[in-house]
């Protein structure tokens, strides 16, 4: 066990930096996953869809990307979180207790000033949108001009189509973070 004395609050705020850090490392990599299981995913209905001529299948797109679109969001509302704590009340803390003239952690700062920032963010809404809220609609509106479209079914498709505008204003809300 080691000594009290050995315990500083600088060491407590370093351990904490390294834990969150490896935190928003893990969220990163099944963030970026979700997206591609969810084009597989979204692909593979497609084509079960297309070989077995039921269109009602197509309503799956919507169900899996709501959930997993859901799952990515809070996922990357996470990661930035982390980067918010950091550069507000972890470096600032750390740099009062080390006396540091400068920014501590200053990746986090430097990287947000790279000035392609804007775009790439605004590129990534798109790609967002485009997985979790056109991917879906272009399901629901093919099944809306189907002949498999029943009164229950159209209905679960209405729902999906209101829930499905819902997380596209929750993407829209956190891209301007």
């Amino acid at each position: 066990m080691a000594d009290t004395e050995d315990i500083t609050e600088s060491r407590l705020l370093l351990a904490e930096y390294e834990r969150i850090k490896e935190e928003q490392k893990t969220r990163i990599g099944f963030r970026d996953n979700l997206l591609y299981f969810t084009l597989a995913a979204s692909v593979a209905v497609l084509a079960i869809t297309a070989r077995s001529g039921q269109a009602q299948l197509l309503l799956a797109v919507p169900a899996i990307c709501l959930v997993l679109g859901w799952t990515y969001l809070v996922n990357d509302e996470k990661i930035s979180a982390v980067g918010c704590y950091i550069r507000d009340q972890l470096g600032p803390r750390l740099a009062g207790l080390s006396g540091a003239h400068g920014t501590v952690f200053g990746w986090e700062l430097y990287h947000r000033d790279d000035t392609s920032r804007t775009t790439r963010k605004r590129i990534q809404t798109a790609v967002d949108l485009f997985t979790y809220l056109a991917l879906p609609m272009i399901c629901v509106t093919a099944f809306w001009c189907s002949s498999a479209a029943r009164p229950a079914l159209v209905a679960v498709s209405l729902a999906q189509t209101l829930t499905l505008a819902v997380l596209g204003w929750q993407f829209l809300h956190y891209a301007r973070r």
